[in-house]
């Protein structure tokens, strides 16, 4: 069966799989590479380079040969390992009762639980593909999961990345959703790795490091959805410093390693929607327990996978009725779009004028969502059960109203300085002057995130 259709129909199948575990659509997945089909359908190429992507094209498709692995014969019937001589050898069905055979060099770390499987006897899939004249062989197989040892039973450990510094933050969380521990692993040798292979090696030493620590307390991982991770947006201007930073991300990488890895070790691994978790991290336990904003947004991904739901603190829900606050915001946000509007009209660079409307709309949005909100803050969960326009969300005005008019920053480093707000739902500090907080103001100039 190994050259048959049904070894390439399984295969079909493991990519349409992968495609959906990486949260992309299936639907678009090109044989031989959507590069180079759109290179040659843009039909813009000519004489050599025209011909150097055609032959690419064809080994693409066609040099390809694939044999599944079959545990009745042996292991591969027509794609055979032979050990001999100390030395790995591939012989290769010809067809005709006759066999070619090639030397298998590789220094690739699973070579020796390949070897154990030639040993064996156990099924391994080859796959031998034809690239710039040379054949390559990729060998596979299926391994059974390791029975659970770690459960959310006994808690969750719980991650989440951050930026500046460049770092994993880690959140031990306890079944009854106390925290119970929290550390931060460093990223920066990630960013420093020369290479991607480099890099590779260095995410996946850092995925062990998460899973061992997993099945130390005999918790399992709990990690933001994949699919559901940001890809970040293009364009010019304020986006640029943090989009050079984004790359540098690795963190859907990472995150495929820790599953990958926490199920062959026989650790659970949860997926939590990531809607709004650093938000409430940063205003509810970042200042209630004296938190960064990465590990208090762990700390609520892990609360998240436990079942936990956050409530509004009273504190919040106090601010939030309070006319004179709501009042101060939206003149705070008015004022804003005005200054804004009049340094975009007056600037005579096109990227700093981009900039400019990219701040006016961000400003307006935060105006309008001040303004849509009426009466009481609406669920605690951040529902509206019908007492609010649809679509406001009480987390979400929160943020709008305390991070930058209060505040001064769209994300604050220091979030200690909202606790008797937390606490009380007094924002006398700021209500006692006549303008905003010193830090604030619609002419504020770092006003962008962090």
């Amino acid at each position: 069966m190994g050259w048959s259709k049904f070894g390439a129909a399984l295969q079909a199948q493991a990519l349409l799989d992968s495609a959906r575990e990486r949260g992309e659509d299936p639907r678009k997945v090109v044989f031989g590479g959507r590069r180079l089909f759109e290179t040659l359908r843009r039909r813009h190429l000519s004489g050599k380079p025209l011909k150097e992507v055609k032959r690419e094209w064809k080994e693409k498709r066609q040099g390809l040969l694939y044999s599944r692995g079959d545990k009745t014969k042996g292991g591969n019937l027509n794609l055979r390992l032979l050990v001999k001589e100390g030395a790995l050898w591939l012989r290769i069905n010809l067809g005709d009762g006759g066999y070619a055979h090639a030397l298998v060099k590789t220094r690739h770390p699973n070579l020796s639980a390949l070897v154990e499987r030639v040993y064996a006897s156990l099924p391994y899939n080859v796959e031998l593909t034809l690239r710039e004249g040379k054949v390559y062989a990729t060998f596979t197989w299926e391994e059974e999961p390791a029975p659970l040892a770690a459960t959310k039973e006994n808690g969750v450990l719980a991650l989440d990345v951050n930026s500046d510094p460049y770092h994993l933050a880690l959140a031990l969380v306890s079944p009854d959703g106390d925290l119970r521990r929290h550390l931060t692993l460093s990223l920066e040798e990630v960013d420093r790795a020369p290479n991607k292979g480099a890099k590779e090696l260095v995410l996946w030493k850092i995925a062990h490091q998460v899973v061992s620590l997993a099945l130390e307390h005999g918790v399992a991982v709990a990690t933001e959805r994949l699919k559901h991770l940001p890809k970040g947006r293009r364009g010019d201007g304020s986006g640029r410093a943090f989009r050079r930073k984004a790359h540098r991300f690795a963190y859907a990488s990472l995150l495929r390693k820790v599953h990958s890895l926490a199920r062959k070790r026989g650790v659970q691994v949860v997926e939590v929607n990531p809607q709004d978790t650093s938000t409430i991290g940063m205003l509810k336990y970042a200042p209630q327990l004296s938190l960064s904003k990465d590990v208090a947004a762990a700390y609520v991904i892990g609360r998240r996978a436990l079942g936990f739901k956050e409530k509004l603190p009273k504190g919040y829900g106090k601010l939030l009725q309070d006319l004179s606050f709501r009042d101060h915001v939206q003149g705070f946000y008015a004022s804003r779009v005005q200054e804004l509007r009049a340094k975009r009209s007056a600037e005579p660079n096109p990227y700093l004028r981009r900039r400019l409307s990219q701040e006016l709309e961000r400003a307006k949005r935060h105006l309008s969502l001040l303004s849509s909100l009426q009466g009481s803050p609406g669920s605690q969960e951040g529902s509206t059960n019908g007492r609010n326009p649809i679509g406001v969300n009480p987390w979400r005005v929160l943020r709008a109203g305390t991070f930058l008019p209060l505040l001064g920053r769209e994300v604050p480093r220091d979030l200690s300085r909202l606790k008797p707000i937390l606490f009380g739902g007094s924002w006398e500090g700021w209500r006692g002057g006549l303008g905003p907080h010193p830090g604030g103001g619609p002419e504020c100039a770092n006003v962008r995130s962090t």
